[in-house]
């Protein structure tokens, strides 16, 4: 039975370069190797992409199979195989690949390499004018440092870890495995250093061995005019401390702005609603406004209908990264009074007869707008 076109196994053209061809047969072997895919026909499929591969990255046996249609005149079968496993010399020494296939592709790494220290957030509650005008304060986090005993080696003062007879120091243990379709190695976390690559014998007293302790840290926080709910900022370094010498991490203060009793904020402005009466809208009035910075005049035009917006400019708050500062707006809100003195009622129903007598369209009572609007004439 006639075998299938090396180069279509693989997936690439005749013109592949070996590059190419070899990341088509690592992408298959993953994908077909019988520890991995537990189909029926893994093994098949896996024999056969291992066999182009062995012809098709060797540069005379991929000129002969280009030439005579098999990798080597008058041979058929592995040919060229020579019954070599994977660790085979023939064979580029692809049993490292599967040692990275079957461990997450991963490198081994230092146990005792040098590592960033994690970092923390801490979520802040200020005031309306805190967050407006910013201040500096203080807080204390929970987080971990060196131990000023061992200085983060976890060992008892006079004495040091010793390097794992396991593991050698590796943090990690390797188990090597022949199968019929080469040799595969194993990496596990090493369980007598748990990955650390030393065995303390005499540990710290004040840490416990682990070379670093709680506290509750006190940290100085500027916090920035014109920041709003929800933003943050980042102190660098003040996180928790790294490993191994390694730089420490950040610390995120998250803020909460607690609502405000008067203004309302959007952006870098601040609105406010101001009540007035039916005389100050009517006749107009000079009012004094409440801003962040103190009371300022206001004049209210006679007429001045309910809901009509004023804008006072720069009594906004600053913008956090200094691009100018916001405006504050004032909405007019009229207000009806609920309990009226017998005296006011008398002067209500005389503005109403007059408002409502005048021949002057623009005086002309609401009710009588509404009659002519609702009950036509015959």
């Amino acid at each position: 039975m006639s075998k299938r076109d090396y180069y279509e196994v693989l997936g690439v053209s005749k013109d592949a370069s070996k590059d190419e061809i070899k990341k088509a047969f690592r992408q298959l072997a993953r994908k077909y190797h019988p520890d991995v895919n537990k189909s029926a026909d893994a093994e098949e499929k896996f024999k056969e992409v291992k066999e182009a591969y062995e012809v098709l990255s060797n540069p005379e046996k991929k000129a002969n199979y280009d030439q005579f249609g098999e990798a080597e005149p008058n041979q058929g079968g592995f040919g060229g195989f020579g019954g070599q496993g994977f660790g085979g010399s023939d064979f580029g020494g692809f049993g490292d690949i599967f040692d990275q296939i079957f461990n997450g592709g991963s490198r081994r790494r230092d146990p005792n390499a040098p590592r960033q220290g994690a970092d923390l957030q801490y979520e802040m509650s200020i005031t309306f004018e805190e967050a407006a005008f910013g201040k500096t304060t203080e807080i204390r986090i929970p987080k971990e440092e060196t131990c000023s005993t061992c200085h983060g080696t976890g060992a008892k003062p006079g004495t040091k870890p010793e390097s794992c007879s396991h593991c050698h120091g590796t943090g990690q243990l390797n188990t090597e495995q022949n199968t019929p379709f080469g040799r595969i190695v194993n990496r596990r976390v090493c369980p007598y250093c748990h990955g650390t690559g030393k065995v303390i014998k005499s540990p710290c007293h004040t840490c416990s061995g682990a070379g670093r302790v709680k506290v509750n840290k006190k940290i100085e926080v500027k916090i920035p005019a014109g920041i709003d709910d929800g933003q943050q900022i980042r102190l660098s370094g003040q996180g928790e401390t790294g490993v191994n010498g390694g730089p420490s991490g950040d610390l995120y203060i998250v803020f909460t702005v607690k609502p405000h009793k008067l203004y309302r904020r959007s952006g870098d402005n601040v609105f406010l609603e101001v009540p007035l009466s039916f005389a100050q809208v009517a006749l107009g009035d000079e009012i004094e406004v409440p801003t962040l910075y103190g009371k300022v005049s206001l004049r209210i035009p006679a007429g001045t209908q309910t809901g009509t917006k004023f804008r006072l400019k720069g009594k906004g708050i600053k913008n956090v990264r200094g691009y100018g500062q916001g405006d504050e707006h004032v909405t007019v809100k009229v207000v009806t009074p609920k309990h009226l003195s017998e005296e006011e009622k008398t002067l209500f129903r005389k503005l109403s007869h007059l408002s409502g007598g005048s021949p002057d369209q623009e005086n002309e009572s609401i009710f009588d707008k509404v009659k002519k609007k609702v009950f036509k004439a015959d």
